[in-house]
């Protein structure tokens, strides 16, 4: 990997190749967007899930869980 960097100096930049701890840094910060990508939508699945099934046991007549009923917005 590389980096540019930009000095008064060097105003175009010097080209550089990453040091091992800065490649560590860049793989940490991708895994961990990535981490909570996945949990925010599981998170918004898990919701949506949660609407569904609460519609359909208004519909059916049935009880909702405090979950489905905290999706509820009057």
């Amino acid at each position: 990997m590389k980096k540019i960097t930009l000095t008064p100096d060097n105003p175009n930049g010097i080209v550089e190749d990453l040091t091992a701890e800065e490649i560590t840094v860049v793989e940490t910060n991708k895994a961990n967007a990535e981490a909570e990508t996945t949990a925010e939508a599981n998170a918004k699945a898990e919701k949506e899930n949660l609407k569904a099934s609460a519609k359909a046991k208004l519909i059916a007549g049935e009880a909702l869980t405090e979950d489905e009923a905290n999706t509820i917005v009057l």
